[in-house]
């Protein structure tokens, strides 16, 4: 077996892999990048905005359980992220506001991640594509490296001062989608890269690394039931993200999560219902102003609604109130309650009565018809649970202390989010410049 040694071996190259492995290079280390699959990127590539909580105040707000050391940083570091982008020749954008009480920056993902790997490469690092890691090598209980095994069968073992995982999460494997989000999470689609399956999560537990919460949740977005995604495009066109101004009925014909705190949470709350499936009616006003507009400034505007009309998905279109009743019977709903619930729906709210279970922001009735039905499915992008990291991106053992030589970052970690989203990307970019700042300071020191 080869083997060699370098400053910091990256598995994953994906946001946070390929921001360390160029921000390492410009900071004079050795860095080789392993990745499983055929290109880098990973779900970056159908990303375009970093965005986050602008305060400590509206972070605790929108995310109060979440690692309080872990939050402070991602607020504190994420301009220097954007200007760290900017740095490398990638245009961003103005900031502008993200999902009502978030700022953040449309750049071109893709570029950005391309950038990264030429920095990369021209810096004298490595990038091993279509290679797995097959373990962590753990001596004394400092991890030193890893053993890698590349398409061809070619095994090689690369010795690290610090070894990050960067690998984007388990998404991609049921049974730990089951075992860690939720007994029913193998019900839900992928919205992500196919890549993700966990391996950068059985490495660190392997040698010692401790773990978040298993009820912490996911982030993702609800899509229309029965459609598969065609290709990377549907990740952003098939979510429902107007669904804050809708309402949304399970098969009891019951609301069971206030919409208007964001399509993300409601997801979450969905694949806890009964065959985690729901109806979300839209009335002509909803339509005009959410369903066919842009989820954020500078989007492409799609037509959700007559989109997933197109692709087969549970679609109806109602005249008048009176119409909701007329379900179609094999949908699984009662029609009539579904009908009696809007009206008691419209008559609270105009009112000024808060409908159980609530409905913070968005109180305005669905009083202006037709309206717009389309059964919903929660799909995942990222779980919350993960490998837990402190501040300076090192993973921790049950005790709390830093595992030596082992660090992670992005969709790996877990701690930063319980129930709560305020921006994957960023935390991606921020824990990913921590994690080769702490590996340069390692360097030097030995």
């Amino acid at each position: 077996m080869n083997t060699e040694d370098v400053d910091l071996l990256i598995i994953g190259a994906g946001m946070a892999g390929l921001t360390a492995g160029a921000r390492a290079v410009r900071g004079g280390l050795s860095v080789v990048i392993v990745e499983i699959g055929t290109d880098v990127g990973g779900s970056a590539r159908f990303a375009g905005y970093a965005w986050t909580a602008p305060s400590h105040d509206v972070m605790d707000e929108h995310n109060p359980r979440g690692d309080s050391t872990l939050k402070r940083a991602l607020v504190d570091r994420f301009a220097d992220g954007i200007s760290w982008i900017r740095s490398v020749g990638v245009e961003v954008k103005d900031a502008q506001r993200v999902l009502g009480f978030g700022r953040g920056h449309q750049f071109d993902t893709n570029h950005y991640v391309d950038t990264c790997r030429q920095l990369i490469l021209d810096g004298g690092g490595e990038l091993l594509l279509e290679t797995d890691t097959e373990r962590l090598v753990v001596e004394q209980g400092v991890v030193a490296g890893a053993d890698l095994r590349a398409v061809d069968g070619t095994r090689r073992q690369v010795r690290a001062r610090n070894t990050l995982i960067a690998t984007g999460g388990f998404q991609g494997d049921l049974a730990l989608r089951t075992a860690h989000v939720h007994p029913h999470a193998d019900r839900m689609r992928l919205r992500s890269n196919p890549h993700s399956h966990g391996g950068g999560y059985r490495l660190a537990t392997g040698a010692g690394a401790a773990t978040g919460s298993d009820d912490a949740g996911f982030y993702g977005h609800l899509i229309p039931s029965g459609i598969p995604f065609a290709d990377p495009a549907d990740f952003v066109d098939m979510s429902l993200y107007y669904s804050e101004h809708a309402i949304l009925f399970n098969l009891r014909s019951e609301r069971f999560a206030d919409e208007t705190l964001g399509d993300h949470l409601t997801a979450m709350a969905l694949l806890r219902q009964p065959e985690s499936r729901g109806l979300l009616i839209a009335d002509a006003r909803v339509f005009r102003d959410w369903i066919v507009g842009s989820y954020v400034e500078g989007a492409v505007a799609v037509d959700k609604y007559a989109l997933a009309s197109k692709r087969g998905g549970r679609v109806g279109l109602a005249e008048d109130l009176d119409e909701l009743a007329c379900l179609p019977e094999e949908w699984g709903y009662e029609g009539e309650a579904i009908r009696d619930a809007v009206k008691l729906f419209n008559e609270q709210t105009a009112a000024g009565v808060e409908p159980g279970p609530g409905r913070r922001l968005d109180r305005r009735p669905l009083d202006e018809p037709p309206y717009y039905v389309i059964e919903t499915v929660p799909a995942i992008t990222f779980p919350f649970h993960g490998v837990r990291i402190d501040d300076r991106a090192r993973a921790l053992d049950e005790g709390g202390r830093p595992l030596e030589g082992l660090l992670a970052a992005g969709s790996d970690t877990g701690g930063l989010w319980h129930r709560a989203y305020a921006g994957g990307l960023a935390a991606a970019l921020v824990f990913g410049l921590t994690a080769a700042d702490t590996a340069r300071e390692a360097t030097h020191r030995s």
